[in-house]
């Protein structure tokens, strides 16, 4: 099949829970109204396998070069694996994706594996990895409000990362956007940026899961369309972080990929990019996952250690992960069914173990962000506990960039992040201007 021919590709909604609902991307719903169950994006796979797996691979090798959009963006250059049969004229897209992989070899050497490799998601548009899902959820707004149908904004509760990620998305598109986020729980940077791209910004005296009930009554009114990962359209753009690994890999993927988990959408989208690629013979075999959560906020963990038998919501505690501080993930049920399809655990770390895990990779050139501290911290504790085989090559996704996080990096080197010992703490040191004193400062380097 040729490429001009992509267009004949077709997705649609369908539950995800079994029931044979179906809808069409024009729709605006989220739920299955008969079980309630999430929605998924459904592709025609039958029509996909008319394309071989090396004809795949070298379509998206050969848009991979381009310096133009939308071929330049990770999310539609693979665009017949996100939305088909949406018009090129109304991509939203601001060049997400295509991010580095970044090697680890000292922690590698340390932890006694074969390859450790960062996914550095956060070196994207906005800073963080929400980019690649709202590059597609935006695009079929636009897409939505160029054929009549009456949406008037776009709405999302966050922690921060979603709402920089809506609200620059939005701005390109000239579509307006509401955020809703906990008061004095997000970072300034994250703060500043939904408010710097003329969204509608609501700073609520409540948790993140607070915001989320709120949005989702706010978007009952059909006018108004959600914009958080329980819209499957955000799925879609995130699925790409697996292809691209896997593209950088040379489509080998790794034995394990470790990834951070909050509302968990993040988690069922990797499993739903690596399914895809083995549907299509782009890679033989799955990687394991692990899902990383802080201590504080560790709902999935707590399930996982009785067996997945439920979802036990708690109330969140403040954590340097600010971005994964959820209690009750909308996405529980679609994690929990990608973690047993891959031989998955979860494993959470504390205040310190993620702080001194973030900047123990700083030390090798990265700027960690603390979330991508906590699925480097469970890493450690994995390898230690056997999980993790010495010898395994493993992936972390880092979902955003440290520069958003710059107060949690300036408490750790000051020594005065509350429950941490930093161990690689690297305060300046201050000295007389003088010649001798700098001299001194100096001798111990190698």
């Amino acid at each position: 099949m040729s490429e001009e021919s992509a267009s004949d590709f077709r997705a649609e909604y369908a539950c995800s829970e079994g029931c044979d609902f179906r809808a069409s991307l024009m729709d605006v719903v989220y739920r299955c109204p008969r079980c309630g169950g999430l929605l998924e994006v459904a592709h025609d796979v039958k029509a996909l396998r008319t394309v071989s797996a090396a004809e795949w691979k070298r379509r998206f090798e050969t848009r991979f070069g381009s310096a133009r959009l939308p071929d330049g963006s990770g999310v539609w250059g693979k665009r017949e694996w996100a939305y088909p049969q949406l018009p090129a004229e109304d991509i939203v897209s601001l060049g997400e994706g295509r991010v580095p992989l970044k090697p680890l070899p000292r922690m590698a050497a340390e932890l006694g594996l074969a390859a450790l490799d960062l996914k550095e998601c956060g070196v994207s548009p906005t800073g963080s990895f929400k980019d690649w899902g709202m590059t597609v959820l935006v695009s079929a707004v636009k897409h939505m409000r160029a054929r009549g149908v009456p949406l008037r904004a776009v709405a999302c509760a966050s922690t921060g990362d979603t709402s920089a990620a809506l609200s620059a998305y939005c701005a390109a598109a000239g579509i307006p956007a509401v955020v809703f986020l906990p008061r004095d729980k997000v970072s300034l940077a994250q703060l500043v940026q939904p408010i710097a791209n003329g969204a509608r910004v609501l700073s609520l005296d409540t948790d993140f899961d607070g915001c989320m009930k709120l949005v989702q009554a706010v978007t009952a009114d059909t006018g108004l369309y959600l914009a958080n990962s329980m819209n499957s359209l955000r799925i879609e753009g995130q699925k790409m972080v697996a292809v691209e690994l896997c593209q950088d890999l040379g489509w080998e993927p790794p034995d394990w990929v470790v990834i951070p988990g909050g509302n968990l959408g993040n988690a069922s989208a990797l499993g739903k990019g690596f399914e895809l690629m083995l549907s299509l013979g782009l890679i033989t075999r799955r990687p394991r996952i692990a899902v990383a959560q802080a201590q504080k906020a560790n709902p999935l963990v707590r399930s996982f250690r009785g067996g997945f038998q439920e979802l036990v919501p708690l109330q969140a505690e403040p954590t340097l992960a600010s971005a994964i501080q959820i209690g009750n993930p909308v996405s529980f049920k679609r994690a929990v069914k990608v973690l047993k399809a891959f031989d998955g655990v979860v494993e959470d770390a504390s205040e310190s173990e993620l702080a001194n895990a973030a900047a123990r990779a700083d030390r090798e050139g990265t700027f960690t962000c603390p979330h991508t501290g906590v699925a480097l911290a469970a890493l450690e504790k994995l390898v230690a506990q056997g999980v993790i085989a010495r010898g395994s090559r493993v992936a972390v996704v880092s979902t955003a960039h440290g520069l958003k996080f710059a107060d949690f990096k300036v408490g750790y080197h000051r020594g005065a992040l509350a429950e941490v010992t930093s161990q690689f703490a690297n305060p300046p040191v201050e000295l007389p201007a003088t010649l001798d004193a700098v001299k001194g400062a100096l001798a111990d380097l190698g």
